[in-house]
C-alpha cells in the first residue's frame, strides 16, 4: 500500500514537472561550475554546522546528545518494525533530499527575486556571465566618433576589461557649444562610449541621444552632453564625472579621455591653407598634409597611459581618421606607450572613405598618415573588410565623394604589415549606410588575437 502510494506520488510530481525538470537540473549543475567560488563556502558552511554541535556535545559532556541519539534510534526501531527497512529508508532519504531541494530553490529564488528583480535570465546564468567577462583579456580601444562607440557594443560581449580612449578635440554641435559657454572638455564622443558600454545600453543611449527640440539655450543639445558637464561641474573635472557616471550606469570597462588638456586641432592643407578647429578641417574639403594640435605636446591622463602599459590586446580605430584616431596619437606619452608594448596591436580601417579627409585614401594611404603623424610604428596588422557594399551603397556614397577603402597589398608590404580581410560590415537596407557590425567586427578581432596570443606562447 505504502509503496504504491509512493509511486504514485512520485509519478504525479514526475508528470507535472516534465517540461521543467531538465532546465532546472541543468541550472543546478551550473552551480558546480569551477570559478563561481560557491561550492567551497557550502562546503566550509556545512563544516561550521558540523563543529558547532560537536563542541555543544563536547561542552555539555555529551550526555544530553546520548540520550537524544537513544531516543532516536528508538523512534528509528519502531518505524522499522511497522515499515520494513528497505521502505523507510529510501523514503526517508528521498524526503531529505526533497526538503534540501525545495529549501536551496527557495532560497535562490529569493535572491534572485531581490537583485534581479525584472530580469528573466537565471541568476547562476549572469554569475557565470559575470565570471566570464571579468576574466576576458585587458583591451584598449583608441579613437572616437561612432566607429568607437560601435566596435565597444561587440567588445564588452567578449571582455569587461575594456578601457576606451577618446579624442576631446571635438568642437562642433553640442559639444562645441558647451566647450565655448561653459569651459568644459568636449563630452560628445565620450557619451557615445559610455552609452555604448552601458549595461543597459539602448535605454542610456536613447536617453543620451536625446536632443532637446524646444526651451531656451537646450535647442540642439544632448542630454548626456549636459548629463556630463553637469557631472564635471559637481565632481570638479571630466575624469571624475567619467568615473561617477560609469557607476550610476553599470559600465563594462572604463572610459578615459587621452587628455584633460583643452586641445584644438589644426590641419594643414595641400593648396597651402591652415585651418583649425577639427569641425573646420572637414568642412574645409581639402587634402590634408599636415595635421597637429595647440598646445602641443599634451599631457596625457596618467590613467589612460597605466591602462596601455597593462594591455593585453590594443586596437586603434576605426573612426575618422584625422579627427577621431590620429588626435589621440598627438599626445606623445600615448604614442610612446603604444609603441613601447609588445602585445598584440591592430588597426581597423575604415570601410568607406570621408568626404574632407581620406577621400581617395587607400588602405596604405590610412597608414602612412598614422605613421607620420606619431613618427612610430604603433601596429603590425590592420584589419580590412573584404566583401564590397552593395551598388546600391555605393551609389549613395558616390553623392558624398565617398568610396569603398581600396587595398594595396604592395604597400602594406613596404610597411611592415600584415592584412586581415574579413566580412565585419553592416549595411542598413532601409537607409544605405554602412557601418561595422559590433558583433562580427569583435568577434574577428578576439579570434585574431587568440591566434597571435597561441603563436606567441607556443614559440
Amino acid at each position: 500500500m505504502t509503496i504504491g502510494l509512493l509511486k504514485h506520488a512520485l509519478h504525479v510530481i514526475r508528470q507535472e514537472s516534465l517540461y521543467r525538470t531538465p532546465n532546472r537540473v541543468n541550472q543546478w549543475f551550473k552551480w558546480l561550475s569551477p570559478g563561481l567560488l560557491v561550492k567551497r563556502w557550502l562546503l566550509l558552511s556545512a563544516s561550521g554546522v558540523m563543529l558547532t554541535f560537536l563542541g555543544l556535545a563536547i561542552w555539555m559532556k555529551r550526555t544530553p546528545v546520548y540520550y537524544i541519539t537513544q531516543f532516536i534510534g528508538d523512534v528509528l526501531q519502531t518505524i522499522t518494525d511497522v515499515i520494513p527497512s528497505h521502505v523507510s529508508g529510501p523514503l526517508a532519504i528521498a524526503t531529505g533530499l526533497l526538503l534540501v531541494w525545495w529549501g536551496q530553490t527557495r532560497t535562490l529564488g529569493s535572491i534572485t527575486e531581490v537583485l534581479m528583480p525584472d530580469r528573466d535570465e537565471e541568476l547562476v546564468d549572469l554569475l557565470l556571465t559575470h565570471r566570464r567577462l571579468h576574466r576576458g583579456p585587458r583591451i584598449v580601444v583608441i579613437g572616437g566618433g561612432t566607429g568607437l562607440s560601435n566596435l565597444l557594443r561587440g567588445l564588452k560581449e567578449y571582455s569587461a576589461n575594456i578601457t576606451a580612449i577618446v579624442t576631446v578635440a571635438d568642437d562642433g554641435g553640442s559639444s562645441g557649444r558647451l566647450r565655448r559657454e561653459i569651459g568644459v572638455l568636449p563630452p560628445g564622443d565620450i557619451r557615445n562610449c559610455l552609452a555604448a558600454l552601458a549595461d543597459e545600453e539602448r535605454l542610456v543611449t536613447e536617453l543620451f541621444q536625446y536632443r532637446f527640440r524646444a526651451g531656451d539655450g537646450l535647442v540642439g543639445h544632448s542630454f548626456g552632453n549636459l548629463f556630463l558637464t553637469a557631472m564635471s561641474e559637481v565632481t570638479g573635472d571630466l575624469e571624475q564625472a567619467i568615473a561617477a557616471s560609469s557607476q550610476v550606469l553599470a559600465v563594462r570597462g572604463q572610459v578615459l579621455p587621452a587628455t584633460l588638456t583643452d586641445v584644438r586641432l589644426w590641419a594643414e592643407l595641400a593648396d597651402g591653407r591652415r585651418i583649425e578647429g577639427e569641425s573646420s578641417i572637414t568642412e574645409a574639403k581639402g587634402r590634408i598634409v599636415r595635421i597637429g594640435c595647440t598646445p602641443a605636446n599634451p599631457p596625457a591622463l596618467p590613467k589612460a597611459v597605466k591602462a596601455i602599459k597593462e594591455a593585453d590586446f590594443i586596437i586603434i580605430g576605426p573612426g575618422s581618421l584625422y579627427t577621431s584616431i590620429i588626435p589621440n596619437l598627438l599626445v606623445p606619452e600615448i604614442t610612446e606607450a603604444i609603441a613601447q608594448r609588445d602585445v598584440p596591436r591592430i588597426y581597423v580601417c575604415n570601410i568607406m572613405t570621408q568626404e574632407g579627409e581620406t577621400e581617395g585614401y587607400s588602405v596604405g594611404d590610412h597608414i602612412r598618415a598614422i605613421d607620420k603623424a606619431c613618427g612610430k610604428k604603433l601596429f603590425e596588422a590592420v584589419l580590412v573588410q573584404k566583401k564590397v557594399p552593395s551598388a546600391r551603397a555605393l551609389i549613395r556614397y558616390a553623392q558624398e565623394n565617398s568610396n569603398p577603402v581600396p587595398l594595396d597589398r604592395d604597400v602594406l608590404t613596404r610597411l611592415g604589415r600584415r592584412a586581415i580581410l574579413a566580412n565585419v560590415m553592416h549595411e542598413d537596407e532601409q537607409t544605405g549606410l554602412i557601418r561595422h557590425d559590433p558583433i562580427a567586427l569583435a568577434r574577428v578581432l578576439l579570434r585574431w588575437y587568440s591566434r597571435v596570443e597561441g603563436v606567441a606562447k607556443s614559440g
